[in-house]
């Protein structure tokens, strides 16, 4: 049996330019894993905390040096000498130390971050790579990228109301033909924007970032994109969709700036049903406020048969909200973000308490993200069939992609790309 020998936390920065935390676990074997926690821009009020150091002198009050103290002097004494495979042991035993229902004692951060190191180091021990580590399996399933080609909201300033327009590949033959599909629709996409006067400049996730008239207008330049790169929409490629609604729900109203428009729960709803008999739109994110469970109801109702409607800032991969959103018929899917929650064990939960529903789970990045690529091998080793990791642009993205061509390549006859069927539970 290995087992922990050290466990180090240090600070550094993310692609936004703000202070995050990493960890390095060294096991007895001399097998290391590291792991680098991300950030998000657009965050749901229930997610677990991220804790800032509040110092107005650093980093504009970003630093995370007390979520570095809290592993090196609190977290780490504590994990030393135990058996680093015992993945759930260890993570409840830094969720009994902090003992906060959202982890504010300690820090998120600074609990996921060892979380993942210690998966990385036991997985390095075993001489696999992670994926394997986490399922093995006869075959694995590389998921369909939601690539966020064209950035508003949060992401980018004098943009859309909504926050990401996506694209998802799902007629491809396999992940490197759908990157392939992606990226020559993000070139083209491109164009079209360089050719109507449009800025080119990039979001967050490398999405371009226009100043459009409307949001459907979005929609419009990517259908144009998609047909220039020689892809027919709805059946090669499909549109998907992440509103980030919290982010324009002011006192009941759904406010589209943008479109001048002022819409209650019931005339959202409508909206999207209307966009949706548009436009070939297979996914929509957070197309309600994260406490307006009466309209996530009623957009499931309208069109969660055909559409997939992605839980995001309402569920916070937690599954005390998850559980209720079962049981009501929220919703037909979860985003998994690990820094929500805060432990790969709860991450984990999260995504089996979705399967066991029927529903679908898509593994995401942050905005504010690094090189790390652990999303990439979670997807993989678990099945999700759905990984969200920003444009194919920006190396802490292009990081997650290019490590799962990687995987495709090593697997071989082992790899399969999950296409359409990762939508399972929609009617095609």
């Amino acid at each position: 049996m290995d087992s922990i020998k050290k466990v180090q936390a240090w600070e550094i920065i993310d692609s936004r330019g703000n202070p995050t935390i990493a960890v390095g676990v060294e096991l007895a074997s001399g097998a290391y894993g590291e792991a680098a926690v991300p950030s998000g821009a657009s965050t749901g009020k229930h997610e677990a905390v991220e804790l800032r150091d509040g110092d107005q002198s650093r980093y504009n009050g970003l630093g995370v040096l007390k979520a570095v103290d809290n592993v090196n002097k609190i977290l780490a004494p504590s994990l030393i000498d135990a058996d680093p495979t015992e993945q759930l042991k260890l993570d409840n035993t830094m969720l009994a130390m902090d003992g906060t229902e959202n982890k504010a004692k300690l820090g998120a951060n600074a609990i996921l971050g060892v979380s993942l190191a210690i998966a990385h180091a036991a997985a390095n021990s075993s001489k696999k790579p992670l994926y394997q580590y986490l399922g093995q399996r006869e075959s694995y399933l590389l998921p369909v990228p939601l690539l966020n080609i064209l950035n508003g909201g949060k992401h980018a300033s004098d943009s859309t109301d909504f926050q990401e327009f996506m694209i998802a590949p799902a007629g491809a033959s396999s992940f490197a033909h759908a990157l392939r599909m992606s990226t020559e629709i993000y070139q083209a996409l491109k164009k079209i924007i360089k050719g109507q006067n449009f800025s080119t400049n990039v979001g967050d996730e490398g999405g371009f970032a226009p100043s459009l008239p409307s949001n459907q207008a979005a929609l419009e330049l990517i259908i144009s994109a998609m047909e220039k790169a020689g892809y027919k929409p709805g059946v090669d490629c499909f549109i998907a969709l992440d509103p980030a609604s919290s982010e324009f729900y002011e006192d009941g109203t759904y406010v589209l700036a943008r479109e001048g428009k002022r819409l209650n729960r019931e005339q959202m709803v409508d909206y999207y049903v209307k966009r949706t008999e548009e436009y070939p739109i297979i996914s929509i994110e957070d197309g309600m406020a994260e406490d307006d469970w009466e309209g996530w109801k009623l957009l499931c109702d309208a069109i969660g048969d055909r559409v997939q409607l992605v839980g995001d800032d309402l569920y916070v991969t937690n599954i005390k909200r998850l559980s209720q959103g079962i049981a009501q018929k929220s919703s037909n899917s979860i985003l998994i973000k690990l820094n929500q929650i805060g432990t790969l064990s709860e991450t984990l939960a999260a995504i089996e308490m979705a399967r066991s529903a029927g529903w679908t789970a898509v593994v995401s990045h942050r905005s504010g993200e690094t090189e790390d690529v652990t999303i990439a091998d979670l997807c993989v080793g678990i099945s999700t069939g759905q990984i969200k990791t920003g444009a194919p642009c920006r190396a802490e993205r292009t990081a997650k992609y290019n490590r799962l061509l990687r995987i495709e390549s090593e697997l071989g006859k082992q790899a399969q790309y999950a296409g359409l069927a990762s939508f399972n539970n929609l009617k095609k």
